[in-house]
């Protein structure tokens, strides 16, 4: 019964939510059982640009270390704002979801190259939190029974707890810098007087992630309409014998 719950729950996830949650997962229990170390992840320019080990530019942000507390607290967040987002306001707009992904693994990479960042799953979940969390602004939180205040305050909460915790906050502060550039651009700008939307999600992402729109305007021809279709016609004869 337990089985068939999970089963039912993760096939339950949105697509998206259930392919990043997965990659993160099977990433660190390969670490884990030693098939791979974090050296053969981790984000090294030299390496991805002169030694041409491209998937450095996505192992990066699907580690989040060794299993530990920082790895479920990671994970949790990461499940619950991306499929909060997925479900809400990116509902039915997988392809525009798909590309807020690659904009901010994009920035987050540009920033990787005048850095010494190795790892960027967490400041991507930070991301998530803050569109998430500006998008939602009047949801109270609470965290950990300890802080009550407003959603947009979430991801400067979790960058305190990072500090209390002894880690470095440029991370979080990346996540926060690059959740706002797409936030600005995306819900901000094209609402100001003489703004436009800048960010204009590819054709083939529409193509692939989301299905085609019914053509208001279609007819269709005489043989291909339902009521003349053979199974409607002998069902007919079965309802209503000669």
């Amino acid at each position: 019964m337990a089985y068939q719950g999970f089963a039912r729950e993760y096939l339950g996830m949105p697509a998206v939510t259930r392919a990043y949650t997965t990659a993160c997962v099977l990433t660190t229990a390969a670490v884990q059982l030693e098939f791979i170390t974090p050296f053969q992840l981790y984000f090294n320019p030299d390496l991805i640009f002169r030694k041409f080990q491209i998937w450095r530019l996505i192992t990066n942000f699907l580690f989040f270390g060794p299993l530990g507390f920082s790895f479920f607290f990671n994970m949790i967040f990461l499940y619950r704002y991306c499929r909060m987002l997925e479900e809400g306001s990116f509902r039915g707009r997988t392809a525009d979801f798909v590309f807020m992904f690659l904009f901010g693994g994009f920035l987050m990479t540009l920033f990787g190259l005048f850095a010494s960042l190795f790892f960027l799953g967490q400041a991507f979940t930070i991301m998530l939190v803050y569109v998430w969390s500006r998008r939602n602004p009047y949801i109270r939180m609470n965290f950990f029974g300890l802080l009550n205040f407003q959603a947009p305050f979430l991801p400067w909460v979790l960058m305190g707890f990072s500090l209390l915790l002894g880690n470095s906050i440029i991370i979080d502060l990346l996540g926060i810098a690059v959740g706002h550039i797409y936030y600005f651009l995306e819900d901000v700008f094209p609402n100001q007087p003489g703004g436009k939307k800048l960010l204009l999600t590819p054709g083939f992402l529409k193509m692939v992630f989301d299905a085609p729109e019914e053509d208001p305007n279609y007819n269709p021809l005489p043989e291909d309409r339902p009521e003349n279709q053979p199974g409607d016609q002998d069902h007919n004869q079965q309802q209503h014998p000669q």
